[in-house]
């Protein structure tokens, strides 16, 4: 065998839940189903979750090319329907080739498909005039393909139903978006270093222990700003997926690459700059600086990043303590070179 299967059947195939960071989505979560093929991407599915896990919106999947025609669309799909057990689903509207991948898939749970149930069973989570227009264009790209797609599954399929959305669309309710507050709550973000082979070596050093060796990354990062773009999150956790999952997608030069991320405090009386707060994290536009105090450093490399290093910072004071972080700074190299701190 040749290429991709050769690929697949050598390597095997992994699959990463992880978060999706997007600005649509209102309160909804982003989140995506990643697939891995020798720890190389292979393809993605992304969705968003309604805040209490019971309704998911599909937004798109894709497969690399070198990877399409070997099932990872399904199966993705049926990890999405593994994560979310008791959710409803919904799928949205189809493309051309979605269509006929979708008269290939065999659904886990149709009875979970908001386009397979009358809209008094999940109107709360969809706008039944929104999955009504969804289900009629999805049932004229089957008649145009010629395929069956699964039609004696779906509701009333081919029938007009606007009386029926009509009545149930004042059911639909968006949940009202929320998120973490940078004004009161610790804050986690994150970059990706390559380091100099000698001080890469002190990374894992423990003889130096933790504190010396956050200090002298401190010392060579210098002072000046963390990427405007970065997003800001409620869990270290998060910080260090957003990082993998940059790398995934974009390995970026080669040399011994190291995931660092801080912890942030906010200043008691600074008021936040201008700010977007989404579901689980917060994003700075253009803000002109951002009075933090640094509580805490971690770093993780990709050699073994089963380990976590870290140490915590004297709150009471002293340098690296208190930074201003002009986050609508950035350079082009920035996420090679790290964050500044000033």
């Amino acid at each position: 065998m040749a290429g991709a299967e050769a690929r697949l059947d050598a390597a095997g195939v992994s699959l990463w839940l992880t978060d999706w960071k997007v600005d649509g989505g209102g309160a909804w979560s982003g989140r995506r189903v990643m697939a891995l093929v020798g720890g190389v991407h292979a393809g993605h599915l992304d969705v968003y979750v309604h805040p209490d896990g019971q309704a998911v919106q599909v937004a798109g999947i894709e497969v690399e090319p070198g990877y399409q025609g070997r099932g990872l669309a399904s199966v993705m799909m049926d990890a999405l329907y593994a994560a979310h057990p008791t959710a409803w689903i919904n799928h949205g509207r189809r493309g051309t080739e979605g269509t006929l991948w979708w008269d290939r898939y065999r659904e886990p749970a149709p009875q979970r498909n908001v386009h397979n149930r009358p809209p008094a069973e999940w109107a709360r989570y969809f706008d039944p005039l929104t999955v009504a227009a969804e289900r009629a264009h999805n049932a004229y790209l089957d008649r145009h393909a010629g395929v069956h797609g699964h039609r004696e599954a779906v509701y009333r399929y081919g029938e007009p139903m606007a009386e029926e959305a009509r009545r149930y669309a004042p059911l639909f309710r968006e949940p009202e978006a929320w998120g973490p507050d940078p004004g009161a709550e610790e804050l986690y973000g994150g970059v990706r270093l390559v380091l100099p082979p000698g001080l890469y070596r002190l990374v894992p050093a423990p003889r130096r222990g933790a504190g010396g060796r956050a200090r002298i990354l401190l010392e060579h990062l210098g002072h000046g700003s963390l990427p405007h773009h970065s997003a800001w999150n409620t869990t270290r956790h998060a910080a260090f997926a957003d990082l993998h999952h940059e790398q995934v997608l974009e390995p970026g030069p080669a040399g011994p690459v190291l995931h660092l991320t801080f912890r942030l405090l906010p200043l008691a009386g600074a008021e936040p700059p201008v700010h977007e707060v989404k579901a689980t994290w917060v994003k700075y536009v253009h803000s002109p600086g951002i009075e933090v105090r640094l509580a805490g450093m971690s770093w993780r490399s990709l050699e073994r990043p089963w380990i976590t290093h870290g140490a915590a910072f004297d709150s009471r004071g002293g340098r690296g303590d208190r930074a201003g972080v002009p986050a609508g700074r950035h350079h082009d190299q920035q996420h090679r070179q790290g964050p500044r701190l000033r």
